[in-house]
């Protein structure tokens, strides 16, 4: 079954109209907090059932309106709705009672607090970002579960949310939204190292993307990634090192080091940027020549061997630009048996030369 709606939100003085849906026992909104709209009647064109659909469900006539999007839904029940997405930003006449539930002016800011379907909170960021007009694709598993999106055309990253003890929450979260409401996902990091004559290891970083969306130009954990919903650790640790820095990995080679959780908030772009990580860290200690990595050119722009000591101490210093957090990069030495002040850790194992920590270097093979 196929259905044609419009759903607009409405603003004044920084605040969205956002519709309670508390009315209807069958309504499969019960409970969540929309915009106002509805379906199509007989030869409407879009704006026509915006306009009427506004007037019947607040009593306001819309005097100033945009077309955002479109947003194609599917429910796993069978049925799919494509809905024309607007916003208003001016109206008049006088506030009338909604037999559909209650009507509220809720601040912006406070919106994402409300009880909201997660492929909302996708269009709500991209109306908040002032993304030009999109289509936005959300699938539900039926049990109101997000299970895909897709905006134009191309797939977005989903997470499964993780309770703070590591488990599951059930709740399937975009990217972005994650990043901007600071939810915790699981994560990936995996460090590659080889032993030397100084601290005892190098570690090999990465220098991130100009290009990406958080930390351009840093220096990076040795290849890193976020978990799809529905995928694990592991598998996603292979798939980063191939997909990044082209190596081809066994899943015995990979070695489990811990698990390390972070909270950070820092602003690229002119928007915050909220990361709440729960990360599987593994080492790879196979030889490794930077010669002959095929870097992923949208991720990393350049690798670079480290001592363990120097880069610990230049993480500390700030004469790094890094975005490595200090207390996993210390969990990485205690794995590795390195002193806090290093000394010892690998040196029975050292190599014959030290690695260089030229960016590229060819000659920077174990």
């Amino acid at each position: 079954m196929t259905g044609l709606s419009t759903l607009c939100y409405i603003e004044k003085n920084g605040s969205w109209l956002m519709l309670h849906r508390t009315v209807k026992k069958n309504d499969v909104n019960k409970d969540k907090w929309i915009g106002v709209g509805g379906h199509f009647e007989a030869d409407e064109s879009p704006e026509e059932c915006l306009l009427r659909e506004v007037k019947e469900e607040t009593g306001y006539t819309l005097t100033s309106y945009r077309f955002r999007g479109l947003v194609t839904f599917v429910s796993g029940g069978g049925e799919t709705e494509y809905m024309s997405l607007f916003t208003a930003d001016g109206f008049e006449g006088e506030a009338a009672a909604c037999d559909e539930g209650e009507l509220e002016w809720v601040p912006v800011d406070k919106v994402w607090g409300l009880n909201l379907w997660e492929g909302d909170k996708i269009f709500f960021r991209l109306l908040d970002e002032d993304e030009p007009f999109f289509s936005l694709k959300l699938v539900y598993d039926g049990g109101g579960k997000l299970v895909s999106a897709a905006l134009n055309g191309r797939s977005m990253e989903l997470f499964d949310i993780l309770n703070e003890d590591g488990t599951k929450s059930g709740i399937v979260r975009e990217r972005g939204v994650a990043h901007r409401e600071g939810s915790l996902h699981p994560t990936a990091h995996i460090w590659i190292v080889r032993p030397n004559e100084k601290s005892g290891c190098d570690v090999l970083l990465q220098k991130r993307s100009a290009g990406k969306d958080s930390y351009p130009g840093c220096y990076d954990i040795s290849s890193a990634g976020h978990v799809a919903a529905g995928d694990d650790y592991l598998p996603t640790a292979l798939r980063e090192l191939k997909e990044e820095l082209g190596i081809a990995a066994a899943a015995d080679e990979l070695e489990p080091a811990g698990r390390h959780k972070v909270y950070t908030e820092n602003e690229f772009y002119g928007r915050m940027f909220k990361d709440a990580e729960l990360s599987q860290l593994y080492v790879y200690r196979k030889p490794v020549n930077t010669a002959d990595l095929m870097l992923q050119e949208t991720e990393v722009e350049s690798v670079v061997w480290m001592d363990y000591r120097e880069c610990l101490n230049a993480i500390r210093s700030g004469s790094l630009k890094n975005c490595i957090c200090e207390d996993e990069f210390l969990m990485l030495g205690k794995y590795l048996g390195m002193e806090a002040e290093g000394t010892d850790g690998l040196r029975q194992a050292a190599a014959a030369s030290v690695g260089s920590w030229t960016e590229g270097d060819g000659n920077n093979a174990v």
